[in-house]
């Protein structure tokens, strides 16, 4: 090798080093631009919740003469007890508990089932199903509330429990479905194939082979109807009237009216009805963001 050419190779050497040395650079920069906005992205969303605890810590009159914003002379849970009187949280926050967990799941457990067929079926029959759900989407169901409350009257299904867990169902199942059967083009048949030729039947098949492989899925189905059913004003207020039967939401409202409004006691029960639902999520959210994700990369 001749020393022109080996002193071109080391040349071309140190212009590689600088090249990359800049795009590292670069990188660094457009990093710490993206984490200072998403910092500042996540200052935005938190201050309402620092407000919303800040205040249920506070006596009305820290709220009303002195700064919105300033922290409570004194750490005393004196608002929540209010709360637990006022809004008889020990019925409220059980019948919210209790209408969120059986709608839940009746509708995990119908969705999955219903998805498999659809996706499995190529009978007419099943993709008029599955045309007839998605219109089901398209229609909201504030819009259905007048039909809903008809029928729910005329069955002798409002002022039931039972009652407002099927609205519950009806109102969510043409989203779980639709959930769950794209979610399903992405499970392989070969696993059921195999189970079929090994002797599975149509049930083991379902709950042995096909229902581990929905979790993401089933974990994003699950959180986002518990969070439309825990938060859940109108349904709730439409379709019960009976005190023992209100929800934690519907109980909340009736701390504001035209007269007088009671915030520090709203907002300690607002922090009290969080708390089942930030579990929920900060349990599933693994399962949650793969679901959310999926048949975002294909090949």
């Amino acid at each position: 090798m001749s020393k022109k050419s080996a002193e071109a190779m080391k040349k071309g050497a140190r212009a590689g080093r600088r090249e990359k040395e800049r795009e590292e650079v670069s990188t660094k920069k457009g990093s710490l631009v993206v984490q200072i906005i998403m910092t500042i992205v996540a200052l935005i969303y938190v201050f309402p919740l620092f407000v919303i605890l800040n205040y249920s810590f506070k006596t009305k009159k820290e709220l009303y003469l002195e700064s919105p914003l300033a922290l409570p002379k004194e750490w005393n849970l004196d608002n929540y007890v209010k709360a637990f009187d006022k809004l008889n949280m020990q019925t409220t926050f059980v019948n919210t508990l209790l209408y969120t967990a059986v709608s839940v799941f009746v509708l995990a457990l119908l969705c999955g089932v219903t998805a498999w067929a659809i996706a499995r079926c190529r009978h007419k029959f099943f993709k008029f199903c599955y045309v007839y759900f998605i219109v089901g989407i398209l229609i909201p169901y504030q819009a259905l509330f007048l039909p809903i409350y008809t029928i729910g009257y005329k069955l002798n299904l409002t002022n039931t429990r039972y009652g407002i867990v099927f609205m519950y169902i009806a109102t969510g199942i043409s989203f779980g479905v639709f959930l769950m059967t794209s979610f399903m083009s992405t499970v392989p048949i070969e696993l059921e194939e195999s189970a079929r030729i090994d002797g599975c039947s149509v049930y083991r098949t379902y709950f042995s082979i096909v229902l581990p492989l929905l979790k993401p899925a089933m974990a994003t189905l699950i959180i986002m109807q518990a969070f439309q059913i825990w938060n859940d004003y109108l349904l709730a207020s439409l379709y019960v009237s009976k005190k023992q039967l209100k929800t934690l939401t519907v109980a909340i409202s009736s701390l504001f009216s035209a007269q007088t409004s009671d915030y520090t006691t709203a907002m300690a029960a607002i922090v009290i009805s969080v708390v089942p639902i930030a579990i929920l999520f900060m349990s599933l959210q693994k399962y949650f963001i793969k679901g959310m994700t999926v048949g975002a990369v294909k090949g």
